[in-house]
């Protein structure tokens, strides 16, 4: 039986400095012209009212936009932040302001594995419609129909075991069928706790101190897709 890719994103196929570098400063530098626009839109409202409340019922705008420029410059993984610049790179990428980066190796290896047969997922602590986003107008081409499946924190931690297990369920598959694709050794100690298999994106572009020996915790280690040997 053919595997299942499962990748991350950030310091994995993109760098990490795209996400940092561009789509939160992006976003940022947007989000009050955003919301002078968009505030009455109930999809937009109820965000906005969402962060209002979780903070002491903030009734002017100005004050949740600042709120919420506070949480990105502290990279915070909240919902309605997520959604919110979903929202604003949705129109960036759709104005062409910019497409997102892959590392070269990428997506040619991407195609290769859809093509052998090997389904692919991601999983990214950006939410599902930011990852859509970034595969479809990715600097290789509209990525997104070679891959099956996406999953977000709605699963859970990407550093603990019991989101990989969901994962797993939800994929329908046995979970040493799942190779896990990640620059972060512990979320790839986490996966391989849940039975999956593991590899170490050790990309020089993003770690500047190679990570080898014990600092790879076992996992198979490589600097490049072109190097996996999914099966």
């Amino acid at each position: 039986m053919k595997s299942v890719i499962l990748t991350d994103i950030e310091g994995t196929t993109s760098s990490i400095s795209f996400v940092k570098d561009v789509l939160f400063p992006y976003a940022r530098e947007r989000l009050p012209a955003f919301v002078a626009a968009h505030g009455d839109d109930p999809d937009v409202r109820a965000l906005l009212d969402q962060v209002a409340t979780e903070h002491g019922a903030m009734c002017q705008d100005a004050m949740i936009v600042e709120t919420l420029q506070g949480w990105i410059d502290q990279d915070r993984k909240h919902t309605a932040l997520k959604a919110l610049q979903g929202m604003i790179w949705n129109a960036g990428y759709a104005r062409g302001d910019f497409t997102a980066p892959l590392y070269p190796d990428v997506a040619p290896a991407l195609r290769a594995w859809h093509e052998a047969g090997h389904a692919l997922a991601v999983y990214s602590s950006g939410s599902v419609p930011a990852q859509k986003l970034l595969f479809s107008h990715s600097d290789a081409g509209d990525l997104t129909p070679l891959f099956s499946n996406y999953f977000d924190t709605e699963v859970g931690h990407k550093r603990e075991a019991g989101s990989y297990r969901r994962i797993v369920e939800r994929l329908g598959r046995a979970p040493q069928d799942i190779v896990f694709l990640s620059d972060v050794v512990e979320e790839l100690d986490a996966a391989r706790e849940a039975g999956m298999r593991t590899v170490l994106l050790d990309r020089r572009e993003d770690y500047a101190q190679s990570r080898t020996g014990d600092a790879t915790h076992g996992h198979a280690r490589v600097e490049s897709f072109a190097a996996i040997d999914p099966h």
